[in-house]
């Protein structure tokens, strides 16, 4: 095992939370600082492939998203109007697991964070990195807070804006626009609605997934300008105007837009990053988002982050030193992680320029294919 007896740990997202889990059952002793004081999540559902189920079994919190969430094997396509296109399967990975699931983005904070408080981790809320050094074979670490500490290893799990991605590469390229917006929001689901339901428009993409036994997530997606900032309070209004002429039951979720389902009206430009390996120097590292931000297009951004997490505690369990085990994460991370931000731009690129439907889910069931691999 690489001589890492204890890690710090900088987010306390999903990357950050499954490195920690998986840490502390390697052994080592971990510390994770989190800028938010009051440790919230954003957002409103999360789609969950048979790549991410299988992460969240491996780090033990499965049973318990499912319970709360929802599970089902196939999505509908549609064109603009709701006429049928095609029904697609989502084979499980596994006999005890189902193809694909969703939950709601608080919930599974919440599981995450009771698993991580459960295994034994320190968590410092309202704290952040304030400036580190590296002293032979450990980092010192100051906190805003003033306090002071010393560790083996450095994990930046601060996301796709992230502080510890500009401390350990200054030079390291700003996430890139895509070219389109998301608007996210939470409503009841409609009778007999069990599984994803998309419907595609010239440029304009509406998607449905189950969250809960009672609830749904919606997603729309389409092209905007650059820097497209939209005041909160204008959001369920421009949302209600982007789902106009679409049919099927979009028309009925459409109305409550503006009043029931206003709070839950989510929205943000998509944006990219994919740092270039390595994602190291010396004894910091980064992770998840913070290295490999992609679009939700394939629905995998979270599993890639909950991945870093084992990956790179199997690594430092099973290599005699630290740098093998960081040139070993590499190996197993970042092709894995290139072909989830490549693919999900070429997804948005379709939507954009009025691709095929049918070419648009071909693409994505094949990308999808090539992360049943293992990690």
């Amino acid at each position: 095992m690489a001589a890492v007896g204890k890690i710090l740990i900088v987010g306390g997202g999903v990357a950050g939370m499954s490195c920690a889990i998986q840490m502390r059952k390697a052994g080592i002793a971990v510390d994770l600082v989190e800028i938010d004081p009051s440790w919230r999540i954003y957002g409103a559902g999360i789609t969950i492939t048979g790549p991410t189920l299988r992460a969240l079994r491996t780090i033990g919190v499965l049973d318990e998203v499912l319970a709360q969430g929802a599970a089902w094997n196939g999505a509908k396509v549609h064109d603009k109007a709701g006429t049928l296109l095609e029904s697609v399967t989502f084979p499980p990975l596994a006999e005890d697991l189902p193809g694909t699931g969703g939950v709601m983005r608080p919930v599974l904070h919440k599981i995450l964070s009771a698993k991580t408080l459960a295994a034994g981790v320190d968590v410092r809320l309202g704290a952040s990195v304030a400036d580190f050094r590296e002293c032979g074979a450990r980092i010192e670490v100051t906190f805003s807070d003033g306090a002071r500490g010393g560790y083996d290893l450095v994990v930046g799990a601060d996301g796709i804006f992230s502080g510890m991605r500009d401390r350990v590469f200054p030079e390291a390229a700003k996430p890139v626009f895509t070219g389109q917006v998301i608007y996210r929001l939470v409503a009841e689901r409609p009778p007999s609605f069990d599984g994803s339901h998309f419907f595609m428009g010239e440029d304009c993409k509406v998607g449905f997934n189950p969250v809960s036994a009672t609830h749904m997530y919606m997603f729309l997606l389409h092209p905007a300008a650059p820097n497209p900032r939209i005041e909160p309070r204008d959001q369920p209004q421009k949302l209600y105007e982007a789902m106009a002429g679409f049919g099927g039951f979009v028309p009925q979720i459409r109305e409550t837009v503006r009043t029931v389902n206003a709070h839950s009206v989510n929205y943000r430009p998509l944006e990219v990053l994919l740092h270039p390996a390595p994602w190291y120097r010396g004894r910091a590292v980064l992770i998840g988002d913070a290295a490999h931000a992609t679009t939700p297009h394939l629905a995998s951004g979270a599993g890639m982050a909950i991945e870093d997490g084992i990956v790179l505690a199997e690594e430092l369990q099973s290599r005699s030193s630290l740098d093998q085990a960081l040139q070993h994460f590499m190996a197993r991370r970042f092709e894995r992680c290139r072909l989830v931000i490549d693919n999900s731009v070429k997804l948005g690129q379709i939507e954009m320029n009025h691709g095929s439907p049918i070419e648009h889910t071909r693409l994505m069931s094949e990308a999808l294919g090539s992360l049943r691999q293992p990690i």
